[in-house]
């Protein structure tokens, strides 16, 4: 019963595989018009340099604002409050 039921998920995987698959990729649909393709700077700083500086951007601001709020939460969670 399991061999059955593995073979048929098998194959229906396999039949959704193949009526996925590019058939028509290397004709052009219309209005396909690709642009020119990215060097490897304008790729490295796409796709590894943006994201880290939004990040450390994002982390800046909200330590900033974290910093200068009077919510007890949001500084010195792991220690006790002193007085200031």
């Amino acid at each position: 019963m399991n061999a059955k039921r593995a073979g048929v998920v098998s194959a229906g995987t396999l039949l959704m595989l193949l009526m996925s698959s590019p058939a028509f990729a290397l004709t052009r649909d219309d209005g396909d018009d690709p642009g020119d393709g990215l060097s490897v700077i304008n790729t490295l700083g796409l796709y590894v340099a943006a994201p880290i500086v939004l990040f450390l951007v994002i982390a800046g601001l909200t330590m900033v604002l974290a910093r200068n709020s009077d919510n007890a939460r949001t500084h010195d969670t792991h220690y006790p409050r002193t007085s200031r």
